[in-house]
């Protein structure tokens, strides 16, 4: 369909109401399901630095080819720039699988400096961030004086061709496990030249995108995909199901994007 990859265990695989053994059965469950050509990348942040260690080493066991790390943020006044670096710093030194930066301030209430970035991107098992704090003065700024081997995703739809336009190497997005096809199609549109088309499929999906994510998170696109047939279930306590108002609305999103077509409801 046109993706590198698979992460598993991000946001919104719900990797906070996860127990240890769970996550890495799903990383070994996925590294089975995907073809040895797609990244299966784990999502391994904790609030611990060996912990994240840790869970590095056995995603690696588990066959993951790259390690995704969140922000720590529980103690957030002193999460400053000497301690992310120090941290991000120790895990790199002792993962076993190439390290992938997290910024997702919305989640995390920590908004990772370029300054910081960039001291982070001269790690030779740093190889690169995916970016979801929608700050585009910053990821310009890490895309101009990044080296040439660091990746930059953009870490949401809602800025998925800004930050094409700026320079960023692809995105992990969620919208793509709504909107697979229409997401590819934005970006190789992009690629191709084709500024138009992707400008048109941008703003045609933004209302899902801020749907699943902004508006009603995982609970919403728990409730798309179920919409969209793929047995998307429920979130676990303490996120609740969508209500039924709420639910009718992301369906008529869905089907004014025209997501819905085909698919009896």
């Amino acid at each position: 369909m046109g993706f590198s990859g698979v992460v598993v265990l991000g946001s919104n695989g719900e990797y906070v109401a996860l127990r240890e053994r769970e996550k890495l059965a799903m990383i070994q469950r996925t590294r089975e399901l995907f073809p040895p050509d797609q990244l299966v990348i784990a999502g391994t942040g904790a609030e611990s630095t060996l912990e994240t260690i840790d869970l590095c080493c056995a995603a690696a066991t588990c066959g993951a080819d790259a390690a995704i790390v969140v922000t720590p943020h529980y103690y957030r006044s002193r999460m400053d720039a000497a301690s992310l670096v120090a941290h991000y710093r120790a895990v790199a030194d002792a993962s076993p699988l190439p390290v992938l930066l997290y910024n997702v301030p919305a989640n995390t209430g920590i908004d990772m400096p370029p300054d910081v970035v960039l001291q982070l991107s001269a790690h030779p098992n740093i190889v690169g961030i995916k970016d979801s704090s929608g700050n585009i003065p910053s990821l310009a700024e890490v895309l101009r004086r990044r080296p040439p081997d660091f990746a930059v995703l953009a870490g949401s739809a809602s800025f998925l061709l800004p930050a094409l336009a700026l320079g960023a190497d692809g995105a992990i997005v969620a919208l793509a496990n709504v909107a697979p096809q229409e997401t590819v199609a934005l970006y190789r549109a992009f690629s191709e030249g084709n500024v138009l088309e992707a400008r048109r499929l941008q703003l045609r999906l933004l209302p899902v995108n801020a749907a699943v994510t902004s508006r009603w998170g995982v609970p919403a696109l728990k409730a798309a995909l179920t919409l969209l047939g793929r047995a998307g279930t429920y979130p676990r306590l303490p996120l609740l199901p969508l209500g039924d108002s709420e639910r009718r609305q992301l369906q008529h999103i869905l089907q004014e994007a025209g997501l819905l077509e085909g698919i009896a409801i």
